[in-house]
């Protein structure tokens, strides 16, 4: 069975005015995957230590394994820092930030366009967060 594209998911919502209907019709589009099991795969595709990839994200190792085990679910902008350490494309950051119910990255917020700029470019952290601060942004972490 093909999966509905997120616009048939969203004209079904408006469109069946029974929920339980609603839900019961589209099960097997919704997503059951966790923001663990995405970093997780992001991860397994660089070659790229726990350790290095915790200084590149700015982030302790301890907190870094609790986020991969899916025992600490990390804030947007500490999601925006494993992607960075990762250096994860600006498409798999978005979709992460979808699976995480966080806003993903939008161009008319200049924070968001500096962050998305830097993730677009392979720009590390560093360099990130010295552009937020150069237009009076605050710094991703």
């Amino acid at each position: 069975m093909q999966l509905k594209t997120t616009d048939d998911l969203r004209q079904g919502m408006f469109s069946q005015p029974n929920l339980d209907q609603y839900l019961a019709e589209n099960q097997d589009s919704f997503s059951r995957r966790t923001v663990a099991s995405l970093l997780n795969e992001l991860y397994a595709r660089r070659s790229l230590s726990k350790a290095a990839l915790a200084r590149r994200a700015n982030t302790s190792e301890v907190y870094l394994h609790q986020v991969f085990s899916g025992r600490r679910h990390p804030s947007r902008d500490r999601l925006l820092c494993l992607c960075v350490g990762l250096e994860a494309s600006l498409d798999e950051t978005q979709a992460l930030l979808r699976q995480a119910s966080c806003a993903v990255l939008y161009p008319r917020l200049e924070r968001d366009a500096i962050i998305a700029h830097g993730i677009a470019h392979k720009s590390g952290l560093e360099q990130i967060n010295d552009h937020l601060l150069s237009r009076g942004e605050k710094p991703l972490c």
